[in-house]
């Protein structure tokens, strides 16, 4: 249905007609460069661009939880070493009725067990580094017979802010404990 004249004048035309002189119109294919070519497959720049941004922002959040969960990962597995070595102390004591080890290699070891390689931890924690973190081990108070009656286990991260936070500590009592900015002793908070 075609709108009123009076509406759009007289002279307008409602319908679209092809131009009768095809002289006065511009030949537009002659103009396109592109003319026989395929259009090229694959995503513009700015598309490759926004995608590798997304990837950026994602990457900018994830990184950061995830340093901070494997650093709690790793103290989680120091305190559980730290609970072996004291179990592993209690057993050397029992077995071998000569107080506690002189050193942390002495609960280590391969062959036959005995009160210089007792294999009562794996052999890496007994080298005094695992998860992470560096263990140091000292044997304390001497008997008539020079056997330890005690001894002292400390944990410290090898780098600090990156493989753990926290310093650990613990001795015969078994109670371990944890202090955030140095070296942790007898008189820190347990956990």
């Amino acid at each position: 249905m075609a709108p009123p004249d009076f509406f759009f004048g007289s002279n307008v035309s409602t319908k679209l007609e092809k131009p009768r002189n095809s002289a006065m119109r511009p030949n537009l294919q002659n103009l396109n460069p592109n003319k026989g070519r395929k259009a090229a497959a694959g995503f513009s720049l700015i598309e490759l661009l926004l995608v590798v941004a997304i990837i950026l922002i994602i990457a900018a959040i994830a990184i950061p939880n995830y340093t901070r969960a494997r650093m709690l990962a790793n103290e989680a597995a120091t305190v559980q070493n730290i609970r072996n070595i004291t179990t592993a102390e209690v057993i050397y004591w029992g077995t071998y009725g000569i107080g506690y080890s002189q050193t942390l290699p002495n609960l280590g070891g391969t062959g036959v067990p005995s009160a210089s390689a007792a294999q009562l931890i794996d052999n890496i924690l007994a080298q005094g580094g695992k998860s992470g973190f560096l263990v140091s081990y000292a044997p304390l108070v001497p008997d008539t017979n020079g056997n330890p009656t005690a001894f002292r286990v400390n944990a410290a991260p090898a780098d600090p802010g990156h493989t753990g936070q926290r310093y650990f500590y613990t001795d015969q009592t078994g109670v371990i404990r944890q202090s955030l900015t140095a070296p942790a002793t007898v008189s820190d908070t347990p956990i």
